[in-house]
């Protein structure tokens, strides 16, 4: 039998610990989306990732975005050409990182869901250009409930408001939230950032915010995933343990 590669093992671990805290809550695995960030991921990584399965990658800076999906696309749909098995139906890209208004263009075409609307005016123009594109976007609002003062994000009590605004956009199709957790916070700390998160979406749910496409709470990482899915994520974003790295380099920086 052949010896598996290290990413393999890699990824086996974090599905099986994915599934156990899936477990544990109560919950079915198959609700929970595993990203895997590719911001410390060599190009090799990435498209082996893809052969083992993986579908859904995770991105935070646009350039890097850009020339990784112009590579990666064209593997994937060579070897989705010629029939090969594990590979995903589908390949994913996620905006994960803080998006400007003037890099709107270039995610526009490549990206499956924008993880990060943090305020009305990139809303704005995110609807005004997906509607010169003839698309409609996914997007996920980003809400800061760590409250910590570096961090992107909308704050909790702005939240639903926001949410409302966002909902009447025509080119946007708002999926639900995404948040991050401080990172060396206390258990206790993390997972009171995942259960606030979660009770802006269900307020969102209570004034039928997003109708039935409102189902995405996209949080938790590498050191955190586990207390995310506990608190009801079902998009996780995870690279250190695949890729090496911080856990930092997962979190939401444009550069």
């Amino acid at each position: 039998m052949a010896k598996r590669s290290p990413l393999a093992e890699k990824i086996d671990q974090v599905r099986g610990r994915i599934a156990a805290a899936c477990a544990k809550a109560k919950r079915d695995p198959s609700e929970v989306t595993l990203i895997a960030v590719t911001k410390t991921a060599a190009p090799e990584q990435i498209r082996e990732a893809l052969q083992l399965g993986v579908g859904d990658l995770g991105e935070s800076r646009v350039q890097v975005l850009q020339q990784r999906a112009a590579q990666v696309n064209e593997f994937f749909a060579r070897k989705q050409a010629h029939g090969e098995e594990g590979l995903p139906a589908k390949l994913r890209w996620h905006m994960i990182g803080h998006l400007q208004r003037n890099k709107i263009k270039i995610i526009l075409p490549i990206v499956s869901m924008v993880h990060s609307i943090d305020s009305l005016r990139l809303a704005e123009e995110l609807d005004l250009q997906a509607a010169k594109a003839e698309k409609r976007l996914p997007v996920l609002m980003q809400v800061n409930a760590s409250e910590e003062s570096q961090k992107f994000g909308v704050a909790v009590g702005a939240a639903v408001h926001l949410a409302e605004q966002i909902d009447s956009m025509p080119n946007l199709q708002i999926m639900g939230l995404m948040t991050m957790a401080e990172l060396d916070a206390s258990e206790k700390a993390i997972r009171q950032t995942f259960a606030r998160t979660r009770e802006v979406f269900e307020e969102m749910k209570w004034h039928k915010i997003g109708g039935g496409n409102l189902r995405h709470l996209s949080m938790g990482m590498s050191n955190d995933f586990e207390l995310a899915i506990q608190e009801g994520a079902t998009m996780v974003r995870i690279g250190t343990l695949l890729f090496g790295g911080k856990v930092a380099d997962e979190e939401m920086a444009e550069e």
